[in-house]
């Protein structure tokens, strides 16, 4: 049991090093403030008109962020891959509900820090400030891009930068999904792949 917890951590700490540097004391108190989680596949995390009580690093495995509508229509906002973070940003810091689902795609385990937890260690530990800082600053610009792409980039350009956001995607993720998180229908994906690949 506690190798498995260590080996949890290995990549969090890796990822926090490629921004801050961190003594191994300060580390070692950062590790106590996380909740070690196991999350089975196709397991609801957090679910919609929930508050987002939890950020989190994922470890292993792959989460999705998404909203369905009354007529079960899903729209994926962000999948999580190991290394990333992940959680409804404006609900985790206002403690309103959130409007979004974060399910697992796959046998996950997961660090979760909750609000009180985060707030304790930007206070104790400073460089933590400037390690989430650089994280929200890249969320907002990988947002506006996208929101961008949305507008002007055909079907084809969207697909070919996805996979190179995430070259297994088509292995680990569904089709309906990966249309959706483009906002295409899942005919309109097919007729993309087709159309790409006979090309190549």
């Amino acid at each position: 049991m506690l190798n498995t917890l260590l080996s949890m951590f290995e990549l969090l700490h890796q990822k926090f090093s490629e921004i801050i540097d961190l003594s191994e004391e300060e580390f070692e108190y950062a590790k106590t403030l996380f909740i070690p989680k196991k999350l089975k596949k196709k397991r609801i995390l957090i679910e919609e008109e929930e508050i987002c009580k939890y950020t989190v690093f994922v470890e292993k495995g792959l989460l999705r962020s998404f909203k369905a509508d009354d007529k079960g229509n899903e729209y994926t906002l962000q999948f999580a891959l190991s290394g990333w973070w992940t959680a409804d940003l404006y609900s985790f810091l206002t403690n309103e509900p959130t409007p979004y689902n974060i399910e697992a795609l796959e046998d996950s385990e997961l660090l979760l820090i909750t609000k009180p937890s985060w707030d304790l260690l930007l206070e104790k530990v400073p460089a933590f400030e400037r390690y989430f800082r650089v994280l929200i600053q890249n969320n907002l610009i990988n947002t506006q891009r996208r929101l961008m792409s949305s507008f002007t980039e055909t079907a084809g350009e969207k697909y070919l930068k996805i996979l190179k956001e995430f070259p297994d995607i088509l292995q680990r993720v569904p089709q309906h999904m990966i249309a959706s998180y483009h906002g295409i229908t899942r005919e309109t994906l097919s007729r993309t792949r087709n159309q790409i690949t006979t090309r190549s």
